[in-house]
């Protein structure tokens, strides 16, 4: 039988976030620690544990067919390469920054300017597309101490919390591109693993809108029923259940959690009572 070949960052941040939604989809991953492959027991798929930035060749030479990978790493060398589902985890920006002391008015500034990045083709994108000229320092790792020894005026780089920069001196001042963790295929994967690859990403789905979306139950009177009905989203419409107490019933949903609190307080307002909420740890529609 065919599996599946994924590649995962081999350390860091995403890779730990990688590990985690494999496991909450279900898939149970063999020794996997210290090795660069590990076979799962229960999924026909073999995980790959690769440097993030030599996932994107792997993809398109074939040696794995999808990985769970950085938006803004594809953006860079992952010319050619789908993504098929954004994640919603390891999010970070690729920016801007300048040392603490100057000011930045607008993209202008940047001519004639030293740039350090890790991030080449993006940086040279970005400048040609605002048709500016500046000069280029390739730099892999510690890019923000490149103002600090005189390599660079600015640096191009990966920003989470924005700590590093602050350490070193520095200031966000903008933002090139967004990214996030992206499940990706290759472009040379077989029909056989497309089709592993399509319930992988069944499963994927239902866990992200899961973490969309929390359970709401709670109780209300039957005069209040129709108010508290258009109040809540559901996904077709509320579970109405009557109650022991007379007048009274209990109505289960679901409530997006962005939408969470201002709809818990319009539910309150219109008599809801005692109202319990729960995590979704699935959720397919």
């Amino acid at each position: 039988m065919s599996k599946l070949k994924i590649a995962v960052q081999k350390s860091g941040r995403l890779h730990d976030d990688s590990m985690k939604i494999l496991k909450e989809i279900g898939i149970s991953i063999d020794n996997g620690k210290d090795q660069l492959k590990a076979s799962t027991r229960n999924f026909p798929l073999e995980v790959f544990y690769l440097r993030n930035g030599d996932i994107p060749q792997y993809l398109k030479d074939g040696i794995v067919d999808a990985a769970i990978i950085g938006e803004n790493v594809l953006i860079e060398k992952g010319n050619g390469i789908s993504i098929i589902e954004k994640l919603g985890f390891s999010k970070c920006k690729v920016s801007i920054a300048i040392p603490k002391s100057q000011t930045f008015i607008s993209i202008k500034d940047l001519q004639g300017k030293r740039i350090a990045t890790s991030y080449p083709n993006t940086v040279n994108h970005f400048l040609a597309k605002n048709k500016i000229k500046a000069k280029l320092h390739i730099i892999n790792g510690s890019v923000e101490i490149a103002p600090n020894i005189g390599l660079a005026d600015v640096i191009v780089d990966i920003v989470s919390s924005g700590n590093t920069l602050f350490k070193n001196g520095l200031k966000e001042v903008k933002v090139l591109l967004k990214s996030e963790a992206v499940l990706a295929v290759s472009p040379k994967i077989s029909d056989e693993n497309q089709a592993i690859l399509d319930k992988i990403q069944f499963r994927l789905q239902s866990v992200l809108k899961g973490r969309q979306n929390k359970y709401v139950l709670l109780n209300a009177p039957n005069e209040r029923l129709d108010a508290i009905v258009s109040i809540l989203p559901g996904m077709n419409s509320p579970t109405i259940l009557p109650l022991a107490k007379e007048g009274w019933s209990s109505l289960h949903s679901v409530i997006n959690k962005n939408e969470f609190w201002d709809v818990i307080n319009e539910l309150k307002d219109n008599g809801a009572e005692g109202i319990l909420v729960c995590p979704i740890e699935n959720m397919v529609l």
